[in-house]
């Protein structure tokens, strides 16, 4: 049977950049579980399940725009180091958050100097095409 909005299913996937890196997998964990129709998800990756029979695979690539969007120039942020909590040693790569007007925003290190650090709030996927290799295991 097909499914369609509200169904729960469970599903494995796989996702890659268009150079080939996976950025994510449900492989080699438990299925990803949700409710279609939700909007918990993806549109496009909800999209793709629906109408889809148990057993089945499809592969769907969403476009950055229609993913976690462009990557935003204005979101790179430039901080002296001297900013930086003497518990805190960043390093590129590492996750943070930033206090910004009483919430709170992730931001990735993109760069570290002895004067100043550069973090980006983007999502880390913005910029990023991303296509997934879904396979539906179960509906209910």
């Amino acid at each position: 049977m097909a499914v369609a909005d509200g169904a729960t299913v469970r599903v494995h996937y796989t996702g890659t950049l268009d150079n080939g890196t996976e950025f994510d997998s449900s492989r080699g964990r438990e299925p990803l579980e949700f409710t279609l129709g939700q909007g918990m998800l993806l549109p496009k990756f909800e999209e793709a399940v629906r109408g889809m029979n148990p057993g089945e695979t499809v592969t769907v690539t969403i476009p950055a725009e229609e993913a976690y969007g462009e990557h935003i120039e204005e979101l790179l942020l430039t901080v002296a180091a001297q900013q930086v909590p003497a518990h805190i040693s960043p390093e590129v790569g590492m996750r943070l958050q930033l206090a910004d007007g009483g919430s709170e925003r992730d931001v990735t290190v993109t760069e570290v100097t002895a004067e100043y650090i550069t973090l980006d709030a983007n999502h880390p996927l913005a910029g990023e095409d991303l296509t997934f290799s879904i396979e539906l295991l179960e509906a209910r």
